[in-house]
Order: structure tokens, then C-alpha cells, then sequence
């Protein structure tokens, strides 16, 4: 029976296929449908994070996105997030089903364009997890490339509404380590990407 049989029309039955089947090593690909339910909206639909983008002024709706329009003008970036994100979104039961993966000796990786951290939230080993667009859990100056959780700088984003420069440097924007249109993908896709 192939995984993607017409006979696989629920979670129930999937679960079964799992179980009959005695499948392990599942690669499990995921992307922003995961998290819509989290309350952070997907990309392109009607009710989108492109549609939300007007008031921006940008040239187009990807440069909020884009590393080049970012270096020179971060302030949509965090004006964005500052609607968006915040300690309010929690995993949704697709993120806890992946960990159950993991649990029950099945998962061998989750690939996710997601930069939201909810499988890590769900508790995914993070040796288990490759972002393949990065993560908002972290960020870096773009001048010292010293490190930082990117929580410490939530009070500048969410409350001040302000874009965060680096404590050690005192000159540059802090960036999140997330991959911004015209970059390469982190080295631990690229490391991982055969398997």
C-alpha cells in the first residue's frame, strides 16, 4: 500500500497504516498550514500574510522578506512581527503528532519551512528538526555576529515597536536567524538534505 492511497482518507487511518505497516524512518515535510490553527497565518491565502502588508509600503510583498530590503530598511520586518508574533501561540496537535512520531521510534527527521519554533515548543528534539528557513528563536547582530535568543529583544519589538540594535556593538540591526529571500539555506539543510 502506498502512503498517499486514496484508502488514506483520515488521521485514523493513517495511524493504522503506521501501525500495520510497522513504518519507521518517516520524513515528515511541513510547512505554514501547520501553524495556521496557532493563530499565524499562512503565506498567500485571501487572509494571508501577504494581504496584511498594504500599510508597508513596500515594492513588493516579498521584500518583507528580503535580506537586501531588510539591510536597508528593517522596519516593516519588525513592525510585522510585532503584529504577528509573540508568546501567545502554542503548538497545534499536527506539531504534537510529529513528536508522537518521534516518541513512538518512527521519525527520522522533520523538515519544516516554518520559522515559528512550535515543534521545538512541542517538545521535538531539535536533532530531530531542520529548519529550512531558520528560526525566530534566535538572532545575531549583523555587525559582531554575536549571538542571542531572539526573546530578549521582544520588549523592543512587541512594546517599544522598535528594531533592535546589538548590546554589545551598539550600531547594528539584530537579525533573526531566519533565511531571508536571497540567501542561502542554513548549512544544517544543506548537511541533511540526503538521507
Amino acid at each position: 500500500v502506498h502512503p498517499f492511497s486514496t484508502s488514506l482518507q483520515s488521521l485514523e487511518d493513517v495511524a493504522n497504516f503506521l501501525i500495520n505497516q510497522k513504518k519507521k524512518n518517516i520524513v515528515v515535510l511541513t510547512g505554514a498550514g501547520i501553524s495556521v490553527s496557532a493563530g499565524i497565518p499562512d503565506f498567500r491565502s485571501e487572509a494571508g500574510l501577504y494581504s496584511k502588508l498594504k500599510d508597508f509600503n513596500l515594492p513588493y510583498p516579498e521584500a518583507i522578506f528580503d535580506i537586501t530590503y531588510f539591510k536597508k530598511n528593517p522596519k516593516p520586518f519588525y513592525s510585522l512581527m510585532s503584529s504577528l508574533w509573540g508568546n501567545n501561540h502554542k503548538p497545534t496537535p499536527t506539531h504534537y503528532f510529529i513528536k508522537l512520531l518521534d516518541l513512538k521510534g518512527l521519525l527520522l527527521r522533520n523538515y519544516t519551512q516554518n520559522i515559528d519554533g512550535l515543534e521545538i515548543e512541542a517538545g521535538l528534539p531539535s536533532q530531530k528538526l531542520v529548519e529550512a528557513h531558520g528560526t525566530l528563536r534566535s538572532a545575531h547582530c549583523s555587525s559582531c555576529f554575536n549571538s542571542y535568543l531572539f526573546r530578549q529583544f521582544e520588549e523592543e519589538i512587541f512594546a517599544k515597536k522598535e528594531v533592535p540594535k546589538c548590546p554589545n556593538c551598539s550600531r547594528e540591526t539584530i537579525r533573526p536567524n531566519i533565511t531571508f529571500f536571497n540567501e542561502l539555506l542554513p548549512d544544517r539543510f544543506l548537511g541533511l538534505s540526503s538521507l
